[in-house]
Formats: structure tokens, C-alpha cells, sequence
């Protein structure tokens, strides 16, 4: 089994604060890697530090066999790692069309064609999106605002997914149509690593499991090794 990323005896924090202890993770090429546990156990200090956002102090992270740790974000996002953080990544102030657009033209692409088909693409993955191009940002409810987030990672055609939390404060079926969106990547052969608040999602998503406890990696597996375990709830709840 090939992995699309590696992490290696990574130790990552803010400042002198270390969040991260030795943190060891593989996630294979075209799987959907579930990152769990409670609240501030570094799940997403561990996207931040593979997204380049925060330094990496000690040991590696490899995308596709390459060292990627402590170089620039914008390095790192050139090579196809897109980040959906927590609480959106839109901008507010622009309408939906011009949200995409930027998107668009930041992943090399100037061809109307490819314009056209990438807008048809979304038009295909959120309707409401399509009928709301002329909206600004701002104005969309959470959950299509995170559907545009989604819509502008895609835009580039990354090599990794990255995303933090992505159903935070939506209502279930808004959550619903998000996860059904991120299985559909995942069936396409995308490689993600999903933070997820929503256990039964993740675990109905995920192909691989790791939990983390105060920034170490205290369980990796399957997701049906971890729905029978009888611990499970005492370390994922918070």
C-alpha cells in the first residue's frame, strides 16, 4: 500500500507550547483517514502543521515520498494540499461567482471552458450554489458557505483534502448533505483526512481511524474495530 502522506515522530505547537508529542500517521493514497478524539488533543494542530500554518520542531512530514514539514503554506498548498478549516474559508465580502473564480484561476486555469465545466461541476454537487452566484459570500447561511469551501478547495484539483470540523454549528441535514458530498470525493479516489465532531460520520466515512489524547496517537485501526470497542466513548467524547 502506497501513502499519500507520512508523518514521522512529529512534535508541532505554538510558541514554546508543544501540542504535539511524537506524532506518527499514514494515510494511504485514495483513503479517507479519520483524525479523533475530545477537544484540544491536537487533531487540529496536526492539519496545521501538515498545511505549513504552524512550525514543524522535530521530525518529518512526506506528501507522495517528498519532505513537505517547515516549508511555506503557499509551497505546501502548490503542491495539492488544501485545507477546509474550521468556521469557513470564503471570503465574505465577494459574491459566490468571484469566490470561485479566484479559486479557479489559483489552480492554473484560464481556459473558459474549463471555467464553464468546473461552474457546471458545482452547478452538479450544490444547486443552491448555482442559484445564488451573484450573492456575496457573506449572506449564505453556514452550511453554503461551507459548500463553497468546498466548491473553491476543489478548484485546483489537490492531491490531498484536509477537513477541520466541517460540519461545526450546521444543522443535521446540512451536515447530511456535506458528508454525502465528502463520500462522493472519496469514492472518486481523493485522498482526505477528515476531523469530525460527528463520530457516527466518521466512523460511517473513514477507512482508517487514529485517536489522539494529548497530542499522541493513542489508537489507530479500522472503524469497525472502534465502534465494538467498549472504551471508545470514554476517549471521542468531550
Amino acid at each position: 500500500m502506497t501513502h499519500a502522506l507520512e508523518l514521522r515522530e512529529v512534535r508541532a505547537g505554538y510558541g514554546r507550547i508543544e501540542v504535539l508529542h511524537g506524532v506518527n500517521i499514514d494515510v494511504p493514497s485514495g483513503a479517507l483517514v479519520a483524525l479523533l478524539g475530545r477537544n484540544g488533543m491536537g487533531k487540529t494542530t496536526t492539519l496545521r502543521a501538515i498545511s505549513g500554518t504552524i512550525p514543524v520542531h522535530y521530525g518529518t512530514i512526506r506528501l507522495d515520498g517528498r519532505r513537505i514539514d517547515n516549508r511555506r503554506a503557499s509551497t505546501i498548498a502548490r503542491r495539492g494540499v488544501v485545507a477546509i478549516p474550521e468556521g469557513r474559508g470564503v471570503f465574505p465580502g465577494l459574491s459566490v461567482r468571484d469566490n470561485l473564480a479566484i479559486a479557479h484561476r489559483g489552480g492554473g486555469s484560464v481556459s473558459s471552458n474549463d471555467w464553464e465545466s468546473f461552474l457546471g461541476g458545482v452547478r452538479d454537487a450544490f444547486p443552491v450554489l448555482g442559484d445564488r452566484l451573484d450573492q456575496n459570500a457573506g449572506l449564505l447561511s453556514g452550511g453554503e458557505q461551507q459548500m463553497l469551501a468546498i466548491s473553491r478547495a476543489l478548484a485546483g484539483d489537490p492531491s490531498l483534502l484536509m477537513f477541520d470540523e466541517l460540519s461545526m454549528g450546521l444543522a443535521p441535514i446540512v451536515v447530511d448533505q456535506l458528508m454525502e458530498r465528502v463520500a462522493k470525493l472519496r469514492d472518486a479516489g481523493r485522498t482526505i483526512v477528515l476531523v469530525e465532531q460527528y463520530l457516527t460520520h466518521a466512523l460511517k466515512l473513514a477507512d482508517l481511524c487514529y485517536v489522539l489524547a494529548k497530542g499522541q496517537v493513542t489508537w489507530v485501526g479500522e472503524p469497525g474495530e472502534l465502534k465494538h470497542m467498549p472504551s471508545a466513548a470514554a476517549f471521542l467524547t468531550a
